[in-house]
């Protein structure tokens, strides 16, 4: 991509965001930040209880990621985040202005069996229907793509590279 842009890989639990995430920045020469780090210790009890967040939980969390991401400005970067809904994804480009998103997208039935695959994460299957409940994909005016998460994980990067460098070269 000719600007190093900070891309927030984003989607529902399950999606692949923690393995795509680091696979997206190696081939961008870029570093990753797990969004998951920027949690305070309350939300991952919250989550780990299997109760969904809420907004007011989630606005610190997206006020870290967002901080991250502006001193990534300019230089490139890949962090993970839900980013759900479109009052997230505002909320991180209030803070980083030039982000773009990543949503990784997949059918139900494959990303609950990923979760249910996934040793020692704190996020329950039980969850899930809550996360697709609060989803609301990229709108057309969001700096973004979606990228379907069948397939290996290199699989999944390599289309997600070549979207970024699609959108980058219609800027």
């Amino acid at each position: 991509m000719s600007t190093p842009h900070v891309v927030v890989a984003m989607g529902v639990a399950g999606t692949g965001k923690t393995t795509i995430g680091p696979l997206l920045a190696a081939e961008l020469g870029v570093p990753y930040a797990e969004g998951d780090d920027f949690h305070p210790a309350a939300n991952i009890a919250k989550m780990s209880a299997g109760t969904p967040l809420d907004d007011s939980d989630r606005m610190p969390w997206l006020d870290a990621i967002g901080q991250w991401a502006h001193s990534r400005a300019g230089l490139g970067g890949v962090v993970s985040s839900s980013a759900l809904k479109r009052s997230y994804r505002d909320r991180l480009r209030a803070e980083a202005p030039g982000v773009v998103f990543l949503h990784l997208t997949g059918d139900r039935d494959l990303i609950e069996r990923r979760m249910a695959d996934r040793k020692g994460h704190f996020m329950p299957t039980a969850l899930l229907d809550s996360q697709f409940a609060t989803l609301q994909p990229l709108q057309e005016d969001e700096a973004g793509v979606a990228v379907d998460v069948s397939g290996t994980p290199e699989e999944i990067s390599d289309r997600a590279v070549a979207a970024l460098r699609r959108l980058d070269s219609q800027s």
